[in-house]
């Protein structure tokens, strides 16, 4: 295991910026590339399909300019698989996805369609990206990802997150517990633990320390924290606290 978890920064949100007024300011892959040099271990960046932040164009640019990994993060749509084969990205992470939602609600209901997952995500690992399942810490959930091939899954941080910024502290610290269950069991199947969303410098250290954890993705809070101190400090002020929670 690492001596800490990699950080994947997520750009979707300069995107969102941008599309508020329209043209092409703040540009994501300038964020990303600032992210790179900021020492970010990877780029998350989600092509939804109702291009709501992240373009496809954004995406052609992406592949063309990192020399970190992409994680492309896309719903299990015929439209989005020819899209990842044809840019062949480092990661696929499939995501759940619904038009009304504001972000990503919840993990992908991965033992409910075991079998269309299993060969919506075979091309994908032929073309030799790496496969990640985005689900909630469940016991089911990973046994099902595990069965159909993927390599990797991200535990959805969300529900721990928000049971914090609410002073919910119990179910706060029922959720970490689960998170952290549900970390060591998926290790123990073979599968490569990483974990996102909602993660804030208040919350990420419980989650950073576990050993079995080997990526965090986190974009919202990082662009929102940018605004105040720039995106290079937002980013090494969170490299800081997860290396001190590993250490």
């Amino acid at each position: 295991m690492t001596s800490r978890p990699r950080l994947g920064v997520n750009i979707d949100h300069v995107a969102t910026v941008r599309n508020a007024r329209g043209g092409d300011v703040p540009d994501p892959v300038r964020a990303a590339l600032l992210a790179e040099q900021a020492g970010a271990d990877g780029i998350t960046a989600h092509l939804r399909e109702d291009r709501r932040h992240i373009s496809d164009d954004d995406i052609e640019r992406l592949m063309a300019a990192l020399t970190v990994p992409l994680n492309f993060e896309m719903a299990a749509t015929d439209e989005m698989q020819k899209i990842a084969l044809r840019h062949k990205p480092h990661a696929v992470c499939i995501v759940p996805e619904k038009r009304e939602e504001r972000t990503t609600e919840g993990g992908l209901e991965v033992a409910r369609e075991e079998n269309r997952l299993a060969h919506y995500i075979a091309p994908l690992r032929e073309a030799g990206c790496r496969v990640s399942i985005f689900i909630a810490a469940d016991k089911r959930q990973i046994e099902a990802a595990h069965r159909i091939g993927a390599e990797v899954i991200e535990l959805h941080t969300g529900a721990y997150c928000d049971a914090h910024s609410e002073g919910r502290f119990d179910d706060r610290d029922r959720e970490l517990e689960a998170l952290r269950e549900m970390s060591v069991f998926a290790n123990s199947l073979g599968l490569e633990v990483h974990a996102g969303h909602g993660l804030t410098y208040d919350t990420v250290q419980p989650v950073a320390a576990f050993p079995e954890v080997m990526e965090l993705n986190i974009g919202h809070f990082l662009i929102g924290e940018a605004i105040f101190r720039g995106l290079t400090p937002a980013i090494h002020e969170m490299q800081r606290l997860i290396e001190e929670a590993r250490a």
